[in-house]
């Protein structure tokens, strides 16, 4: 079997860019949501674009391309076979902001007002191919859309990928940038989103999550690639599991038998039982379903309250960046690793009975040796991703 590494992270959120800093913003129990979304208020995308790049771009490509750019200087891929070298970076909506304003635009002032950039600039593979173009990638590439679960998935194939022997490296994550008039007012309607601006996971008075955008990106390598050019290795993906629930549109299926199934099988997949597991990063969305019903289904994995590592959901801090939440909480991991400290699971102050696992309200903790972490991302359609990430 392959052994798949990770030797480059980046990320763009409303706690800052870079890996580290990042993770630093969560470890001091900062917030980057504010009036009930997480913008990513600080970004520019010309600190990886030109300006004419970046006018040529819909938001949600810009900040996959500055991911990617940060990604890439840590891999430091020099002198890879571009045939090689593969992408798979998805995102759950695409250039909605493009797509909103060149609607207006046409419905007021017809067809010359629409940009001649449209469907480049708003076609959900348009990031991957973006970064496929900025960095030579000539290998496999493509874009993945499972709405929440898109990161995991994402990074999930790309470990496929490399394992097939389709290419040595691969760029891989997800990209959202859904904080427009309409998407907002969608969610709003639907009564997902918290009517107070309050992520609370796990919280008695949950009422819905709160949206932010942002963008988290890894460079995947065969152990053996990464070996032979002496990268520094971040650490291992080492399960992937994916199921459906084949239930509702939006809500999990009330036994959480997809969940289940994605947790097992990534397990499985990295040859691990549940007790290796050292923490869970959640999909902790603060809806009053979701929480209630990832809280069984990690129990039911991990053999009840007494056998359940520590959870948290670091959308708490960030809010939910739907396509881009997985990979966002993929880089979360790696650093929980690296750090042996565990995130803390915010604004969690009554706690609710059916949610009763141990979710680090208290956090950051230390977990010293903590070397295996399962993350998972559940999205709407009933998709379901999971992932187990390990040490260097």
């Amino acid at each position: 079997m392959t052994d798949v590494v990770i030797t480059g992270r980046g990320v763009v959120t409303s706690l800052g860019e870079g890996a580290d800093p990042f993770f630093d913003a969560l470890l001091d129990r900062r917030s980057g949501l504010v009036d009930g979304v997480g913008p990513c208020s600080d970004f520019d995308p010309e600190v990886a674009m030109t300006p004419k790049e970046a006018r040529r771009a819909d938001r949600f490509g810009q900040l996959a391309v500055a991911a990617a750019e940060q990604a890439w200087r840590e891999a430091a891929p020099e002198g890879l076979d571009p045939e090689r070298g593969g992408v798979v970076v998805g995102t759950g909506v695409g250039g909605l902001d493009t797509m909103e304003r060149n609607t207006l635009a046409f419905l007021q002032e017809g067809e010359r007002a629409v940009s001649p950039m449209f469907v480049p600039m708003m076609m959900p593979n348009a990031a991957a191919g973006l970064i496929a173009m900025r960095h030579g990638l000539q290998g496999p590439g493509w874009s993945i859309a499972s709405a929440c679960a898109t990161g995991n998935h994402a990074i999930g194939e790309a470990k496929r990928m490399i394992e097939r022997g389709e290419a040595d490296l691969v760029v891989a994550g997800g990209t959202e940038a859904a904080l427009t008039g309409v998407c907002l007012a969608a969610f709003k309607r639907m009564g997902a989103t918290s009517r107070v601006g309050i992520s609370r996971p796990f919280d008695a008075q949950r009422d819905g999550f709160v949206m932010g955008e942002g963008a988290a990106i890894l460079v995947l390598e065969s152990a053996e690639h990464a070996k032979a050019r002496g990268a520094k290795v971040y650490g291992r993906v080492a399960g992937y599991g994916a199921s459906n629930d084949a239930f509702h549109i939006t809500m999990p299926h009330e036994d959480g038998r997809g969940a289940i199934k994605a947790m097992t099988l990534a397990l499985r997949d990295a040859g691990a039982q549940p007790g290796d597991v050292g923490y869970v990063n959640a999909h902790g969305t603060s809806t009053p379903f979701n929480d209630k019903i990832e809280t069984q289904a990690i129990k039911d994995v991990f053999g009840g309250n007494g056998g359940a590592p520590p959870v948290s959901s670091t959308k708490s801090a960030i809010g939910h960046l739907l396509g881009a939440a997985g990979a966002v909480e993929a880089v979360i991991s790696l650093c929980a690793i690296d750090r042996g400290l565990l995130p803390p699971t915010l604004n969690l102050e009554e706690p609710d009975p059916e949610c009763d696992l141990d979710y680090v309200p208290d956090g950051p903790r230390e977990a010293p040796g903590l070397n295996a972490v399962l993350s998972n991302s559940f999205g709407f359609g009933g998709q379901n991703a999971t992932l187990v990430l390990t040490g260097a």
